[in-house]
């Protein structure tokens, strides 16, 4: 039997465990650092898988290592998994495909591996989706996980399948004001309303957003607008999420909120406060010539990948990732057609047969790819040229 074929023999042999799994986190959905079910259960199946496993890593008490070396030498390649879900919704975005797909790829390379050489882990990265302690990859990247990396791999799930596409960097701030609390009524010049501060921020912010390039997204809410109505407002709060296309354009666009904040604070003399409610979001740095070795193992599989339709809307840590080490994460199908995500029709698709399906689709996929780049360090020297070439030209 080829290395090929072991691969992707134990796979199939694997699925079915891969497909309960994947059950079980649908059926039981964990909003970020509150992962504690997936985290376990993962964790603990990649210890039976024969990885060296660590929990509560890169400050995430949801978050997992596991790593298998060969004493032959190679790359270091990582598989990332995702499994948290979205709050009120479930498993909307096919986390709960995501993560059994990662292990399930890494587990079947780690069968090969003492022949092959070079060294994988899968790094479980909590709250995707953002929340408490949010966007863990770009804790992993700063906390130097990524410092002896190759590469990095994984697929998420999708209405087709399509090469890793650009997306947005995000900022998730909390835009807050002090001020000092009064009797509307009887002491009113004693006060500092820090709810005016913030609505002339808000308003401010708004009047910002018609004079921005086109790939900026701005929204917001007021999160906190004072106690009583006969109480001048000591503090007022609001949540932002600031996005643009790239980090630099993301910075720029945070200087000028930052004079907005201090203008609304002249104004009112409150006292204002941005500050990261979570990881700042990196924009994805796709390298082209990684996904195409993707797509050639797809093709061998029977499927056919699409090429990236350019700018993706929304965001993703995975992007945090791409800025330090080539990664891909293209999309794989799981629906029968055109489906919105973060909906009931994409959290259902996460549980049916063709979605379930495609964790051993793209865990061969995903398999092959790294063996690929363990075989050939032509190719992956090649990536990784081309990887830093993408960066420099943002």
């Amino acid at each position: 039997m080829t290395i090929r074929e072991q691969i992707t023999t134990y796979i199939d042999r694997q699925y079915p465990l891969y497909r309960q799994i994947a059950l079980d986190l649908h059926a039981r959905p964990e909003v970020s650092n509150h992962e504690f079910y997936a985290c376990e259960r993962l964790s603990r199946q990649l210890t039976e898988e024969g990885f060296q496993v660590t929990v509560d890593v890169a400050g995430h008490r949801t978050g997992f290592t596991g790593t298998y070396r060969s004493e032959k030498t190679g790359p270091v390649l990582v598989f990332l998994a995702e499994y948290d879900a979205l709050a009120g919704l479930g498993h909307g975005c096919g986390h709960n495909l995501f993560g059994p797909t990662s292990l399930l790829a890494a587990a079947a390379l780690r069968q090969v591996l003492d022949e092959t050489g070079g060294e994988i882990r899968v790094y479980g990265t909590p709250g995707e989706e953002g929340g408490e302690n949010g966007s863990a990859k770009g804790s992993f990247v700063r906390e130097g996980f990524f410092r002896d990396v190759d590469a990095a791999l994984c697929v998420h799930p999708g209405d087709r399948h399509e090469a890793s596409s650009k997306n947005l960097a995000c900022l998730p701030v909390d835009i807050e004001f002090f001020g000092k609390a009064a009797h509307a009524v009887t002491a009113p010049e004693q006060g500092i309303n820090a709810l005016d501060a913030l609505i002339l921020t808000y308003n401010g912010i708004n009047a910002l957003s018609q004079h921005v390039t086109q790939d900026v997204r701005i929204h917001g809410i007021i999160t906190h607008g004072g106690d009583a109505p006969n109480i001048v407002p000591e503090y007022a709060a609001a949540r932002f999420y600031f996005r643009a296309s790239t980090v630099p354009r993301l910075n720029a666009l945070m200087q000028r909120i930052g004079s907005v904040v201090e203008g609304a604070a002249q104004m009112t003399g409150a006292t204002g406060r941005i500050r990261p409610c979570q990881n700042q979001v990196d924009n994805m740095v796709p390298t082209p010539s990684f996904d195409a070795v993707y797509g050639r193992e797809l093709a061998q599989l029977g499927e056919t990948m699409l090429p990236s339709d350019g700018y993706g809307i929304g965001s993703s840590d995975v992007g945090n990732v791409s800025q330090v080490v080539p990664t891909i994460q293209p999309t794989i199908c799981i629906t029968d057609g055109p489906t919105p995500w973060h909906t009931e029709q994409s959290r259902d698709a996460s549980r049916s047969e063709k979605g379930l399906a495609s964790i051993a689709l793209g865990a061969k996929a995903l398999a092959l790819t790294a063996l690929d780049l363990i075989e050939d360090p032509g190719l992956l020297e090649k990536i990784r040229e081309d990887h830093a070439q993408q960066v420099s030209h943002q």
